[in-house]
């Protein structure tokens, strides 16, 4: 009987849940409204329940990513886009419906994990995962693990400090750098550029055209998330950056000048050898195959 893995991705919004082959296939997959459940335990049940139902093979475990999950204790502590109390046993309410071995990570983690079993990282084994999406997630992979530091916590690249006394943060702090390198932030930037508000995509239609202005929201976007990736590379010494999310697929418009601020700020025995990679996971099923590839990893 064919083995599979319950990839399992807890968003804000919505729950996207799937039975995962060992090549990444999916070979069944569904979704649920998170906003709809205001006790997680039932939708930890409702989740169960579908996938009991459709399961396509021989179990061997389930993976989940969800903001604020720590991998240490099995638990979502504080996330504030979950209305679930500030610790949540999400890895012992899973267990306990499907009698199954269950890992629990931050949603940056497992998409870490999931492009190092499924994409361009595979085979690396010194690599940093940044998520460009409403914010900025990031996992860090040192001698092939994850690193999740003392408390499980690590990684946190969207909460550094990029400008002193800068933009306000969800965080309480003022100047990270998820403020100003994500989908939110450049509309922010667009904003004090125009006084009119603009949404990511809509920057992005304009700067294709031209438009200076929209241009120059990008550079300055990627002057933030280039200067913040060359301070990564002095810590970590990565083998390659991987950019995910849909601003990262802007090739001219980010990507490139991103590539040029980070090597403008590497210590010179570090330039010209940092490949600034995109994730080759498909945008749709990134997250469901990054929860998968945590139980994955655990049989290679």
């Amino acid at each position: 009987m064919k083995k599979v893995v319950a990839g399992i991705d807890i968003g804000g919004t919505n729950t996207l849940f799937a039975w995962v082959g060992e090549s990444g296939e999916i070979l069944w997959s569904s979704s649920i409204s998170t906003t709809a459940f205001t006790n997680v335990e039932a939708l930890v049940s409702e989740v169960c329940n579908q996938l009991k139902c459709n399961l396509p093979g021989e179990p061997l475990g389930l993976g989940v990513g969800a903001p604020s999950a720590n991998f240490y204790t099995g638990c979502i502590e504080h996330a504030p886009n979950l209305n679930w109390g500030d610790i949540v046993p999400l890895q012992q309410y899973f267990e306990d419906e499907m009698h199954l071995p269950t890992i629990v990570a931050n949603d940056a983690n497992a998409a870490a994990i999931g492009e190092h079993v499924y994409g361009v990282a595979k085979g690396m084994k010194d690599f940093i995962m940044v998520t460009l999406g409403t914010g900025l997630g990031s996992g860090f992979v040192a001698n092939g693990e994850l690193i999740y530091g003392h408390d499980g916590f690590a990684g946190e690249l969207g909460h550094t400090i990029i400008e002193p006394n800068g933009r306000y943060c969800g965080c309480g702090r003022k100047g990270c750098l998820e403020t100003y390198a994500s989908a939110t932030g450049m509309e922010q930037t667009a904003f004090e550029m125009r006084g009119e508000k603009f949404s990511s995509k809509e920057v992005a239609e304009i700067a294709v055209l031209g438009e200076k202005w929209a241009l120059e929201v990008f550079d300055f976007t990627a002057k933030k998330l280039g200067l913040a990736l060359a301070n990564s590379v002095a810590i970590t010494r990565p083998e390659a950056i991987i950019l995910f999310g849909g601003l990262a697929k802007s090739k001219e418009l980010l990507f490139v000048p991103t590539k040029k601020y980070m090597e403008e700020n590497l210590l010179h025995n570090f330039q010209d050898k940092i490949p600034l990679l995109t994730s080759a996971l498909p945008e749709s099923d990134a997250a469901i195959l990054g929860a998968s590839a945590l139980i994955w990893k655990t049989q290679l």
